[in-house]
């Protein structure tokens, strides 16, 4: 699975754009290869297209056989869910 961040190696998240932080935050966690990954409002902040990519790369992990937990309030993110909670 990859994040497309490695042309962010050497930027500073003040310079980076919201879709590239979040990348860059899963990256990050993907760093541990982590059975289990959280993620609070991993789209909050991202337009339509980009939101898209970044559940195409939950659904890579997915794949993979990693389990993903979101919390969302989005109901677009929430159709691509295996299983989903309300409360």
């Amino acid at each position: 699975c990859t994040t497309g961040v490695n042309f962010l190696f050497l930027t500073s998240p003040i310079y980076m754009l919201t879709s590239q932080q979040q990348r860059v935050a899963i990256a990050r966690a993907l760093s541990y290869d982590p059975k289990i990954i959280l993620a609070d409002e991993p789209t909050g902040n991202l337009d339509p297209d980009t939101r898209d990519e970044i559940m195409d790369i939950f659904d890579d992990l997915k794949q993979q056989g990693k389990c993903i937990i979101i919390v969302t309030h989005s109901k677009e993110v929430a159709k691509r869910a295996d299983k989903i909670y309300t409360l």
